[in-house]
């Protein structure tokens, strides 16, 4: 058999593809990104999101209108379509709002300032490693003689002014305590800290943490609702949280030259990658046990004090627009546009903990310029006994998906409903395809994928190709072809060698 991409006991009408490895050394247009968000809402915004059903939002102003301002869903869109220029253009942003989980809790926390001004000047709250949003400021001017309830009632002004806080603020006289405008596990990210801004001004700070943010949500009526749909990044506002992870893990499922699963296999082969951030120093003491999944990509801003959501986002602005341009390219060298970032990244710093991280499935950056740089973008994707991991990286992933693509577009306007002939036959009717020149449009097809930098060595790929009608079914074709990833300059390596001159005897 040719290929077996469509099992031979299938008679509906169907085109199949399915997506094997291998290695090959000697020792059409681009697909179209779709980009689904999944988070919450709001707990003032539940009555929107009864029916959980999805719904594409071109804004981060439609974002907080619908599900609220400062909902984790604002958040993502907040740095998606950004107001100082939308990051990610044209490509569609597909909303799949999440109930609270039954008996979520929201985030509660104190800030008490104790003391008495000694003299005027301004602090500023640091929430979630953010000094304001959009234009808007939670610092407070202290002025000389000011106490605890002065001051309290400064910070609940100051920050119930910022439409996009992610919290809101009451005050008691003695405490002015934060909550956040979600319930679930995602709002026990959201802290606070105080910037003195280099003087106390007499006054102290303390941050008390009073109810913890639980709850996580089940995702299923969201995957249920990707269809025929290619919805080709998913945003995943829940980190690394294990439930969620497993149910995008097997709901996407894994490609396999013998057994593809979920949207891997043969007749959808429609699959993601979701890109989950994380503020841990070293994600990959979780990734290194998903050493066989191919779905999750981590998006890493270790030791930030900003949001797990945010820095997904933000891999998510640069990532969706460079396959959607430029699926040839990586992300590497490239700089999240908008993440908080601490003084000290840890041991991403270094290369050897950066080689090792990578090793075990997780994504690496830099610290450069004040930004978190992308050093590595990848999967989990590490499986024993591979020397190099087949879908490692996730511009590879993408870029087999690009293949697929552009293959689907040349199926469906040259075989697809077309009768079929042999090669022998002369045939004056129209849309009569022969293995023969079914052979040819793929000739050709190569050729654009090494002009398009995405694959290498045309004349291997051509040689490959098997295409021939069924001995089981005279209603099936079948196509069999190898390709070579085109690979990209991660690592430099240069040896010089150098001498003395000596003078001649």
């Amino acid at each position: 058999m040719i290929s077996d991409a469509v099992g031979t006991e299938r008679v509906s009408k169907i085109v199949g593809y399915k997506l094997t490895t291998g290695n090959f050394s000697e020792v059409s247009p681009n697909l179209p990104q779709r980009i689904v968000i999944i988070g919450e809402a709001n707990h003032a915004n539940q009555s929107n999101i009864a029916s959980n059903l999805k719904k594409q939002i071109t804004s981060a102003q439609q974002a907080g209108e619908l599900f609220g301002f400062g909902s984790p869903i604002h958040i993502m869109m907040r740095i998606l379509r950004s107001n100082y220029g939308a990051n990610v253009g044209g490509i569609p942003t597909v909303v799949m709002p999440q109930a609270a989980a039954v008996g979520a809790t929201a985030k509660v926390f104190k800030i008490t300032p104790s003391g008495v001004a000694t003299s005027t000047g301004t602090h500023t709250i640091v929430l979630a490693g953010r000094e304001g949003l959009e234009g808007g400021s939670y610092s407070i001017t202290i002025n000389e003689g000011d106490v605890a309830d002065d001051i309290t009632a400064k910070i609940e002004t100051a920050i119930n002014g910022v439409l996009y806080a992610p919290v809101t603020v009451s005050e008691n006289g003695y405490d002015a305590v934060f909550t956040t405008k979600w319930k679930g596990k995602t709002a026990q990210a959201v802290n606070a800290t105080v910037n003195t801004n280099g003087n106390s001004l007499g006054i102290t700070y303390t941050v008390t943490e009073v109810t913890a943010g639980t709850g996580t949500p089940s995702i299923t009526t969201a995957l249920n609702q990707f269809g025929n749909d290619w919805n080709t990044i998913v945003l995943n506002s829940y980190g690394l949280e294990t439930s969620i992870i497993s149910a995008l893990q097997q709901f996407n499922g894994i490609p396999d030259a013998v057994n593809p699963t979920g949207r891997f296999r043969g007749i959808i082969m429609k699959p993601f990658i979701a890109i989950s951030g994380s503020t841990l120093e070293d994600p990959s003491s979780i990734t290194d046990a998903l050493l066989n999944e191919v779905t999750i990509a981590v998006a890493p801003a270790p030791n930030s004090e900003g949001l797990p959501m945010e820095a997904a986002a933000n891999m998510v602005a640069l990532f969706a627009r460079v396959s959607q341009d430029t699926p040839h390219l990586d992300v590497s060298g490239l700089s999240y546009p908008d993440m908080p970032v601490p003084t000290d990244i840890g041991l991403m710093n270094e290369y050897e903990e950066r080689d090792a991280i990578v090793k075990k499935g997780c994504s690496t950056v830099e610290l450069i310029g004040g930004k978190y740089q992308v050093v590595d973008f990848v999967t989990t994707y590490h499986k024993l006994g591979e020397a190099v991991p087949q879908f490692r990286y996730c511009r590879n992933l993408m870029l087999d998906l690009n293949v697929r693509f552009g293959y689907y577009l040349l199926e469906q306007t040259n075989v697809v409903g077309h009768v079929l002939a042999n090669d022998a036959d002369v045939v004056s009717a129209s849309n009569v395809i022969k293995p023969k020149q079914w052979k040819q449009v793929l000739f050709q097809y190569f050729l654009d994928l090494v002009n398009r930098g995405l694959v290498v060595d045309a004349k291997f790929s051509q040689d490959s190709i098997l295409v021939g009608i069924s001995t089981i079914n005279p209603d099936r074709i079948e196509t069999f072809m190898r390709y070579k990833r085109s690979g990209t300059a991660r690592i430099a390596s240069t040896t010089a060698e150098a001498g003395f001159n000596f003078g001649q005897i």
